[in-house]
């Protein structure tokens, strides 16, 4: 059994409402109020966006904490200080964690840099890479549902005269490798396509990916945000060049990631930052040895423990579909059914008023969408790229978990279909219910 399991069963799920009204009407309709010392605290269900720590639910794993501690107390010197003892017990910290997160993707642990967290990463990735082969190769293929810090690097780069080709996906969510294949001109220098999406789960096709990459002379960058240490990544076998890691994705602390930039064959990039030259001259600042050390650790818990959490996740994943579709009418499940990682599930729930279902859920911690999109008063460019209704998108809920059992899943289902039935929009269901096509009416203002 997973040392998880030993602790408190705590509900691993996310839920983001995405709604036009809701959005128009955010600040008349939730005002900023701390809970008071006796006031009941609300289920959090927003771990995508960030972890809890002790005493309301393990998303850092405890024994990340007890690996940090040290670090934090005692064996505080800079591990780039090489005169003193001091700076070689935090420097030797460094590099095993350094390995740490290399055993985990089956890279060099000279190929990993350390970050600030995803965003940076990605931004180090796309603008480093194309920078420094920029007088010859002028053009970056990316899609349309990448994260917000992928598709506003490409924006930064158009602005500086790059040409950047974003590929729409399929109605499934996944890319069409011989559109792919087209779009590589003699002038590409990079393809940046995320292994699992953040907001729909579905699993690109990394390996012919990486292989149609290295076969056009192309280096491939990946964000694995949500997929590094929760499937089995090995980027030798897949032709990776580049990955993006975060660590509070794989139960460890926010404010540090990493980078994986290949060695051989060598990719180049410009530094983002200057400075000291830290990380081989791509990232200079100091390494927090602490966060560095809480990083190495979640990835060494998260190799030890993939395959017990990949089969329970799995296991939940079918229990909640099932639970929700047999009780809640109209729901659609967005993204491929099963080319997909389990533990991310995006359901569009029909004739429902997403504001009515977010006022309703008082006892629920949750967020209006992505962190790093919330205050776009749009709906999910991702939903929308795979062609979701206008409707659908703006009543859609996304659940991801992982510290769960199966009570707290089915009181959570009890919770979601109770406040769905009573936010149904009745008449436009009662004449869905008598074959009406809602869609071709035409609606009057009186």
């Amino acid at each position: 059994i997973s040392h998880r399991l030993t602790y408190f069963p705590c509900i691993y799920l996310i839920i983001f409402i995405l709604c036009d009204t809701l959005f128009f009407k955010l600040p008349e309709q939730i005002q900023k109020q701390e809970l008071g010392r006796d006031e009941p605290r609300p289920l959090y269900m927003d771990f995508q966006t960030g972890p809890l720590l002790w005493p309301y639910c393990f998303r850092n794993d405890p024994r990340v904490l007890d690996a940090m501690l040290p670090y934090q107390v005692n064996f505080y010197g800079n591990p780039h200080s090489r005169t003193h003892a001091y700076g070689w017990e935090s420097e030797s910290a460094m590099e095993k964690a350094r390995k740490q997160v290399a055993d985990l993707i089956g890279a060099d642990p000279r190929e990993i840099v350390f970050t600030s967290g995803a965003t940076e990463s990605n931004n180090m990735a796309v603008k480093g890479v194309v920078r420094f082969y920029g007088q010859k190769k002028r053009h970056v293929i990316t899609t349309q549902t990448e994260h917000k810090c992928v598709l506003d690097s490409c924006r930064v780069l158009e602005s500086e005269g790059f040409s950047v080709t974003y590929l729409p996906v399929q109605s499934n969510g996944l890319i069409d490798l011989e559109l792919l294949d087209k779009s590589i001109r003699p002038d590409t220098s990079l393809v940046s396509i995320m292994t699992i999406n953040n907001e729909i789960g579905v699993k690109q096709p990394i390996r012919d990916i990486g292989h149609l990459c290295r076969s056009r002379g192309v280096f491939f960058h990946t964000d694995g945000a949500q997929a590094v240490g929760k499937i089995p990544l090995n980027v030798t076998e897949l032709n990776i060049d580049l990955m993006s890691i975060s660590a509070h994705k794989i139960y460890g602390p926010k404010g540090v990631g990493a980078l994986f930039v290949r060695r051989r064959p060598r990719v180049r990039l410009e530094p983002l930052q200057s400075g000291g030259g830290q990380e081989r001259g791509l990232r200079s600042g100091t390494v927090p040895t602490p966060l560095a050390v809480g990083l190495g650790a979640a990835c060494s818990i998260a190799q030890a423990e993939m395959v017990y959490d990949h089969q329970r996740v799995s296991a939940l994943a079918q229990r909640l579909m099932h639970k929700i579709t047999s009780q809640i009418p109209d729901v659609i499940l967005n993204g491929d059914p099963d080319q997909r990682y389990p533990g991310c599930v995006n359901l569009s729930f029909a004739y429902v008023e997403g504001e009515s279902l977010l006022m309703a859920l008082k006892d629920v911690a949750l967020s209006s969408g992505s962190a790093c999109t919330s205050a776009s008063l749009e709906p999910s460019y991702v939903l929308r790229a795979i062609g979701a209704d206008e409707d659908l998108a703006h009543s859609s809920i996304r659940y991801f978990y992982y510290y769960c059992d199966y009570y707290a899943l089915k009181c959570t289902v009890q919770s979601v279909r109770r406040w769905i039935l009573a936010s149904l929009l009745v008449p436009l269901w009662e004449m869905v219910q008598e074959g009406i096509d809602i869609k071709s009416i035409k609606w009057t203002q009186h």
